[in-house]
């Protein structure tokens, strides 16, 4: 009988000796690395599994690991919604995902709430999910498109010489043919009615390696400014063509997804002087540096190529970590700390961020990114955007402050669509508790 009794003895504690899987913050990473968009997709994916390996080997958050599954979406929407479906359940739950994807985030969007995982959508998605009242379980945190499209316009208007100047001039919006390149227009179309300015709409099939027809259009326009609202190899092609079509690059300026290495490179030549949009401003940070120095140094980065380490795409990912394990945080502050959060939680750290200057200082990325405060109103805590240049070589930020554009507009049109669907999938709009 002592013998039985010991045997269970050592078995129980040879048990409770492992960790299970699900002990640590498990999040869903429906990613892409190979495809048409794979530059976008491993960069930044890159970065986010970069900054959770570099705070697992700091101790974890408050000593919890973080786990993390990637499933190969290949940015179609389909795929995506069954890389979300496979992830949700894997280790006791995921508890946060993010697909990088405006198609997949419309896909999953309507599961959330009943599977009780926030989403969030770093800088592109659905634009009125800031309202948390009706979409408590998605974040498009840091900026919206909509709150892009509105500095996009700002920025154009101060460059002019004023917002007033901005009457009569044309600008063309030229844009990937998907739900991401159309998600602008509303803010567009209304800051063309409110400054005076004629807004001329062209779209690109994708994945846009052919736009002959598109710059036709263009030189006949001969607008002020084009906005190349591109995706992938698009962006490349967009910039090359404008050069041969005689298009001054510095005239263009390119949403953020149109605004990295991955898109100036290929370019050669005929993208110096291009602008394009970021909410990350390029740089060095100490942050970074931590990343070199104890991931690639010791041979353990995510990115085969350390070159891309830094890059647009690699820096937005580390941002977009930095804000989660931020929320991780804050969720642990108010619901135990040193213990995994479920995705319930999880949601409340999201919307109750608040990383400020301080606080970006303590994590070693001050200035790399805006201050970031969330509320159940505001699921995108701040609307910031800058506008970084290519020189050749590198990019550089061009507006030393961060840039806010017609917030007011951009407020009125999220309430008004996001009331709109509430009354469609009769959601009583409430603060989630």
């Amino acid at each position: 009988m002592k013998c039985i009794k010991s045997l269970m003895l050592g078995a129980a504690l040879a048990a409770s000796a492992i960790v299970p899987a699900w002990a640590d913050q498990f999040i869903a990473l429906p990613s892409y690395r190979v495809g048409p968009y794979a530059a976008g997709g491993s960069g930044f994916y890159g970065g986010v599994i970069d900054y959770f390996n570099l705070v697992n080997m700091n101790g974890g958050v408050n000593g919890v690991k973080i786990s993390w599954e990637e499933c190969e979406t290949e940015y179609n929407p389909s795929r995506g919604v069954e890389c979300y479906e496979r992830l949700k359940t894997k280790n006791g739950g995921a508890t946060m995902v993010e697909p990088l994807s405006t198609g997949i985030a419309y896909g999953v969007l309507d599961r959330l709430p009943q599977d009780k995982i926030p989403m969030t959508m770093l800088g592109y998605g659905r634009s009125d999910a800031a309202n948390g009242k009706v979409f408590p379980y998605v974040f498009p945190l840091i900026t919206s498109y909509w709150n892009q499209a509105a500095g996009m316009i700002k920025y154009l208007g101060d460059k002019s010489g004023g917002m007033d100047k901005l009457k009569g001039k044309k600008i063309v919006h030229l844009y990937h043919d998907s739900a991401f390149g159309k998600e602008p227009l509303p803010v567009l179309e209304a800051l063309s009615k409110q400054h005076g300015f004629e807004l001329i709409k062209i779209a690109v099939p994708p994945p846009g390696s052919e736009q002959q027809s598109q710059w036709l259009q263009i030189r006949q326009a001969n607008p002020d400014y084009v906005i190349l609202w591109g995706w992938g190899v698009m962006n490349s092609v967009a910039i090359k063509t404008a050069q041969r079509n005689g298009f001054p690059r510095e005239k263009m300026l390119g949403v953020w997804w149109a605004g990295s290495e991955e898109d100036t490179v290929p370019a050669g030549d005929a993208a110096k002087g291009y602008s394009a949009m970021t909410f990350n401003t390029p740089g060095n940070y100490p942050v970074m540096d931590e990343i070199h120095k104890k991931l690639y140094d010791a041979g353990k980065g995510n990115l085969a190529d350390r070159n891309r380490v830094g890059s647009v795409y690699h820096m937005r990912g580390v941002t977009a970590a930095i804000l989660w394990v931020e929320a991780m945080r804050t969720a642990q502050d108010k619901f135990g700390k040193g213990k995994a959060v479920t995705g319930e939680q999880l949601r409340w750290g999201l919307e109750h961020l608040n990383v400020d200057e301080a606080r970006e200082k303590a994590i070693g990325a001050f200035g790399m990114l805006p201050v970031v405060k969330t509320s159940c109103d505001d699921h995108e805590g701040s609307g910031a955007v800058k506008v970084q240049q290519w020189d050749g070589k590198k990019w550089n930020a061009i507006t030393p402050n961060w840039v806010v554009g017609d917030k007011a507009l951009t407020r009125k049109l999220l309430e008004d669509s996001s009331n709109a669907y509430a009354a469609e999938k009769k959601i009583t709009p409430a603060c989630a508790k």
